[in-house]
């Protein structure tokens, strides 16, 4: 995983280089192979904002979250991000397992054979009587 960080208004202490790496180190359970990880951090109008990208294989997800302590924005960046990971995996896993035979339209189309069926079976017992 390739980590970027920028700053704009702030030092770049080596505290926020490892709290960074080490929130971008939660990352890798969700990605295998070419990630890239964009972390931009700033301070506007006395709000501390951080921001990430990361565009890996087939994948690109965007966060950005504000509050009044560097640190703590980047916490519910992260939690944002997780969150849009979790979801992404979740439709993933839904899409695998979805049944094919459970979508409407075969519903609809196996709900028309049987009223055929039940109407081809009704005029033979009505020839046979």
């Amino acid at each position: 995983m390739k980590l970027k960080i920028s700053f704009k208004h702030l030092d770049h202490t080596p505290a926020l280089d490892a709290r960074i790496k080490e929130k971008s180190e939660k990352f890798e359970k969700y990605f295998q192979g070419n990630t890239t990880v964009q972390w931009f951090c700033w301070v506007q109008n006395e709000q501390h904002w951080a921001e990430i990208k990361v565009h890996g294989p087939k994948v690109e997800f965007f966060a950005k979250a504000t509050s009044e302590n560097l640190y703590k924005s980047l916490d519910l960046v992260v939690e944002k991000m997780e969150r849009q990971f979790e979801k992404q995996k979740e439709m993933m896993r839904n899409k695998m397992h979805a049944h094919p035979l459970e979508t409407p339209k075969y519903r609809q189309i196996e709900e028309s054979i049987k009223d055929e069926e039940d109407s081809y079976y009704k005029q033979l017992d009505e020839k046979s009587a």
